[in-house]
């Protein structure tokens, strides 16, 4: 199969330092993209630019808060200064606020609305105006199959933030589609260093989690999560938007 080509293309990926962030920058970039790496940790994404560069792709570093406006701002600016413009978002960084009702604070809930659907808001109204200047692009907001467990005992918090963020995706991609502007969500399963740790740490919990995904195992962070976020790129797959994509081996039932 011939490999989507993102030649000419530039995207911006926040918390690109590692994980799904960092899966997804390489991915991008080993397509012919040149990419923005956003962050809160220079030296996780100096990392992910040397992986980069050291495959001959072209990338800068940002670093911003996603929780802060202005930051933000400063971020879709400094892109379209270093590169010309802004063809692919991904809004990948979230503070996750984990725990049962009772554990969860007021602050922490807030801090995962404001890292997460916020966040997602304000990006996304920033690089609206320029995406329909060149004709329009792709946006892409992460979910989470937390906000549609069967069993919501720990996730309630994260489920709200995550369901939130999907409900954004619908609304620009039915406000935006005629600018040429696809939005879609994706919910993956990957191997994170958040994943790695609860696996580690929780051997038996993860055993039983493996049983309820059909291919049984989570997803590669480049080969699984970035390549599939790449060919929803593909001008092939410019009939598909406002939906979420669950990247997740077959567990989640969005439907």
């Amino acid at each position: 199969m011939e490999m989507t080509n993102l030649a000419g293309k530039i995207a911006l990926i926040t918390g690109a330092g590692q994980g799904v962030g960092q899966g997804i920058a390489l991915a991008m970039a080993s397509a012919g993209a040149v990419v923005m790496l956003a962050g809160r940790t220079l030296a996780k994404l100096e990392k992910t630019a040397g992986l980069i560069e050291a495959r001959g792709g072209v990338c800068a570093t940002h670093v911003a808060d996603v929780n802060d406006a202005a930051a933000l701002a400063g971020l879709i600016d400094a892109t379209v200064a270093r590169f010309g413009g802004l063809d692919i978002l991904v809004n990948n960084a979230q503070q996750a606020p984990l725990g049962r009702l009772l554990e969860v604070s007021d602050e922490q809930f807030l801090a995962g609305f404001t890292s997460g659907p916020m966040a997602s808001f304000r990006l996304m109204r920033l690089a609206q105006p320029i995406m329909a200047a060149r004709g329009g692009g792709v946006m892409f907001n992460l979910a989470s199959s937390a906000g549609i467990r069967w069993d919501m005992a720990g996730y309630g918090a994260y489920g709200a933030v995550k369901q939130a963020t999907r409900a954004l995706t619908r609304a620009a991609a039915a406000e935006w589609g005629r600018d040429g502007i696809r939005v879609l969500t994706i919910a993956p399963h990957a191997e994170s260093p958040g994943m790695k740790w609860w696996i580690a740490n929780h051997p038996a919990e993860a055993a039983e989690f493996f049983k309820t995904i059909p291919l049984g195992r989570v997803g590669h962070i480049e080969q699984d999560i970035g390549a599939a976020v790449v060919a929803m790129c593909d001008p092939a797959m410019a009939y598909l938007t406002g939906a979420t994509i669950p990247l997740d081996g077959g567990q989640a039932n969005f439907d």
